[in-house]
Formats: C-alpha cells, sequence, structure tokens
C-alpha cells in the first residue's frame, strides 16, 4: 500500500441540493469560494449540488426530471431528425 497518498487537509463542508435546499455538513477536501453560516452559528465553505440522495429517482422513487441546463431540451433537438426517420420506419 502506498503511502501519504491520501489528502491531510480535511475539513467540515456544507453540501447544498439547490433543487430541494436540502443541505448536510461532511468532512470533505473540496475547494471552494461560496460560504454559508450552518445552524450552529459557524461558517462553512458551502458546495451547491444539483442532485442529492435526498432528489435523485433511485433514491425517491419517483421520476422527477432535474434539468438545469436545459440538457434534455438540447440532446432531443439534436437527435430529433433520427427519432423521426426511426419512427417513419418503424410505422410501414
Amino acid at each position: 500500500m502506498k503511502k501519504d497518498i491520501h489528502p491531510k487537509d480535511y475539513r467540515l463542508v456544507v453540501f447544498k441540493d439547490m433543487s430541494n435546499d436540502y443541505s448536510f455538513v461532511t468532512r470533505s477536501t473540496v475547494e471552494t469560494k461560496d460560504k454559508i453560516t450552518w445552524e450552529d452559528g459557524k461558517e462553512y465553505p458551502l458546495v451547491k449540488l444539483e442532485i442529492s440522495h435526498t432528489s435523485h429517482p433511485y433514491f425517491t422513487g419517483k421520476m422527477k426530471l432535474v434539468d438545469t441546463a436545459g440538457r434534455v431540451d438540447k440532446f432531443k433537438n439534436r437527435y430529433k431528425k433520427h427519432y423521426e426517420k426511426r419512427s417513419q420506419q418503424d410505422s410501414k
């Protein structure tokens, strides 16, 4: 096993799910410029998440589409012709 390959600068960091405002504190080495005041009155670094276990369909059992940057629409528009051609072939 290799020595000294893991970081040593772990600190408490707040991770916040932006889709439902769920937040949790854990130890991490992630770098961030944002900060937040936690429930204990102390200020911690903040990492903003698009999805967490409280909003992911696998863990919630609900199909909820979280599309913050329009990625699904961009994908559908890009492959629109392909799907149209395929549906015409399938209808024959």
